[in-house]
């Protein structure tokens, strides 16, 4: 079985022409060189400049580092899946950020500024006193972030490179770390945020190209609504019901007892979670 999906994924990076292993391998190298150029303009001297990028970036540089650090490629590849398969309830994970990104903006941010830290468990300690809650959550941050989001993203990045080039999933995991190692390391924040708005502007032109074209060869949203429900993925288990799309995939908002996605929790349970996301644990790591 191993052998046989190798091979599969071998045959798709067949199809590649060379202008395509050209383009993958610039936009490995244009990663490098704008965090060699990123850590040449802060002081890395200073736990400021290093973890801060010196407290003067500018607004977009940041917005931009926050939607690439959250919209990783486990959430741009699965979200657009999981929408494929269940329908657009799922935009509702995204969607409820917009109050808890103002909330962040306007309550989070000016008490973590006003305090003068620099992660969560740093803010817990001095909120608190004592060492042990501050190491709890240190602990606990990394935990969660290596098991739930690192794993994950280092899993659909090298699954890319695979498809793309063929090689062995291991060894694109590597090329993964190394290439995200080398400007992490050497440039700090800065470094992280200018590669992910570098990063933001591929990912939005990318997708914005990729909706255009997929609605032109569908005929539009409304002709996409009616061929949906037709649908039938080209891998299926021995069931007669697990391939047939939801009646209410193209429901945003469903029903609260029987919904996969019910809009109680997608509205009002989902904030809490949305919260701890997007208001705090984006500032237990220093270099996210």
């Amino acid at each position: 079985m191993a052998s046989n999906s190798t091979m599969k994924f071998f045959a798709l990076s067949q199809s590649f022409s060379v202008s395509d292993i050209i383009v993958i391998g610039a936009y490995f190298l244009l990663n490098v060189a704008v965090g060699i150029w990123s850590s040449c303009r802060v002081s890395r001297n200073t736990l400021s400049g290093y973890f801060l990028a010196g407290r003067d970036m500018a607004w977009w540089p940041i917005g931009a580092s926050l939607f690439a650090s959250s919209e990783g490629s486990g959430l741009f590849i699965g979200l657009a899946g999981t929408g494929a398969a269940g329908g657009i309830a799922v935009a509702g994970f995204e969607w409820n950020a917009t109050y808890v990104l103002l909330a962040l903006a306007w309550i989070f941010v000016p008490v973590y500024v006003s305090s003068g830290i620099v992660t969560m468990p740093e803010y817990l300690g001095r909120r608190f006193g004592g060492e042990r809650i501050r190491m709890y959550l240190s602990a606990l941050s990394l935990m969660l972030s290596v098991f739930t989001k690192i794993s994950t993203d280092l899993y659909s990045g090298a699954l890319f490179v695979q498809v793309c080039l063929g090689w062995n999933l291991y060894l694109s995991t590597v090329l993964m770390l190394v290439v995200t190692a080398l400007y992490t390391i050497a440039g700090g924040l800065a470094a992280v945020i200018y590669t992910d708005t570098l990063q933001t502007f591929i990912m939005i032109i990318g997708a914005v190209i990729l909706t255009i074209t997929a609605f032109n060869k569908i005929g539009g949203y409304s002709n996409l609504e009616s061929v949906y429900l037709k649908a039938v993925p080209s891998k299926i288990i021995p069931n007669t019901t697990c391939h047939l799309p939801r009646p209410d995939a193209m429901h945003l908002f469903r029903d609260p007892v029987h919904g996969d996605l019910p809009w109680p929790g997608m509205t009002l349970g989902l904030t809490i979670l949305a919260t701890w996301y997007w208001c705090t644990d984006q500032v237990c790591y220093p270099n996210r």
